[in-house]
């Protein structure tokens, strides 16, 4: 079954059809920047321009970069705040909308590396944010935001996304640091089985990841940066 899959993210909009059996997409993708500013009518605009790209009359599923519940917006870190209290599912059309990172976290469970593992699965997209999708035994827990737990006195994601590798024009190197320290965090409060690098970043895992070291085996995400619109379609 094909179902058109949109990934909304502080940066870019990306959709495509993804085949849900297979979890691969079913036509090339479609990338469009996110609107500034990125109010709820901006950004509906851009998902149905996508919508009519693909001439798509099917099921849709929407990822959201922050909490959302019932289809509710509750958080917005990294979009325009007037997203708080929005009705997503019925701005776009009645369309399943979940938080960006739990859309990838599903799609790596159900197709990557997380596929089959038991115990305690931590999902981790590294871009404008940072986000997280928690699974215990193949069950996710939702909305974890993780990326705002604080080091240093600030968001996590403010030292470690790779935004902010970018704003401080940071070498991978030193760059990894921040992420290894992050890492550890996360490492000492749920002990995960696995931890999975997503986002942009994780096409370039050779360029950070033999600087980080953990007692947890962490991976680049098989579906690397597609795995947002696979998960917004499966869900």
């Amino acid at each position: 079954m094909n179902v058109l899959g949109i990934d909304i993210g502080g940066s870019g909009v990306k959709g495509a059809p993804v085949d849900t059996e297979a979890g691969t997409l079913a036509a090339e993708r479609l990338r469009i920047p996110t609107p500034e500013p990125s109010t709820p009518d901006a950004v509906a605009g851009v998902v149905a321009e996508i919508v009519r790209h693909f001439s798509w009359d099917g099921p849709v599923g929407v990822t959201f970069p922050g909490v959302v519940v019932d289809g509710v917006v509750r958080t917005a870190a990294n979009v325009d705040p007037a997203w708080i209290g929005a009705d997503a599912s019925g701005l776009f059309g009645g369309a399943t909308v979940l938080n960006d990172a739990d859309a990838a976290g599903l799609a790596e469970m159900r197709f990557g590396h997380g596929r089959g593992r038991r115990g305690t699965v931590l999902m981790l997209t590294f871009g404008t944010g940072i986000g997280s999708a928690l699974f215990t035994d193949g069950v996710l827990v939702p909305n974890t935001e993780l990326g705002h737990l604080h080091l240093h006195g600030k968001d996590a994601e403010h030292r470690a996304s790779a935004r902010a590798r970018e704003e401080h024009d940071l070498s991978w190197e030193k760059w990894a640091d921040r992420v290894e320290e992050y890492l550890r965090h996360v490492e000492m409060l749920f002990s995960p089985s696995l931890i999975v690098i997503g986002g942009g970043v994780s096409k370039k895992a050779e360029k950070f990841l033999p600087h980080v070291h953990l007692d947890t085996p962490v991976v680049p995400a098989a579906l690397q940066n597609e795995a947002g619109i696979i998960g917004a379609a499966i869900a």
